[in-house]
Formats: structure tokens, sequence, C-alpha cells
């Protein structure tokens, strides 16, 4: 019987795959992705807030507006940041 059976079926083995290097860019990645991930989930957040409203939360490459129903810009802006935004939707 011999022990070296390369073809009976199954995930086919080959030598082993080298990982990737690390670079700098995984090591630091990290928190700077936390906090992007935090500004996602806060941004959705507000939409889901401002949808229940009747409103529409948009960004823009000057900041963020909130649009009613009839396709005005609350207040007139479209400078907001999400803090600004958030105490909005609280009033």
């Amino acid at each position: 019987m011999n022990a070296f059976r390369p073809n009976e079926g199954g995930i086919p083995r080959g030598p082993g795959r080298a990982l990737p290097p690390r670079t700098v860019a995984d090591e630091t990645g990290g928190p700077q992705a936390n906090e992007a991930k935090s500004e996602t989930l806060r941004r959705r957040n507000l939409q889901r807030r401002a949808r229940t409203l009747g409103l529409e939360l948009r960004h823009s490459a000057h900041g963020y507006a909130l649009i009613d129903a009839s396709r005005n810009r609350v207040d007139d802006r479209n400078d907001l940041t999400l803090a600004e935004v958030e105490t909005r939707l609280a009033t």
C-alpha cells in the first residue's frame, strides 16, 4: 500500500501559499479604519432619522444638507456638519 496518493479525490493540496508581505499601511490602518467606520455608521443613523421625519440627508463637497419633501434645503444650508445635522434632527 502506497502512503502517497495524490489523486484520490477531495481538495487538491499543493505547497503552502506565501502570505503577502505586511505593509506599514496594514499596521496603521486600524485606528483610521475604525474612525471611518464609526463616521459611516453615524451618517447612516442620521439618514434613517431624517427619513422618519420626511427629510433626506445629502452630502456634497461643502458638507451635508437636509432636503424636505418639496426638494428644498432646510434652512437653505448645504454646509452642515454631522453634529449640526444631529442637533437639527433632535429639534
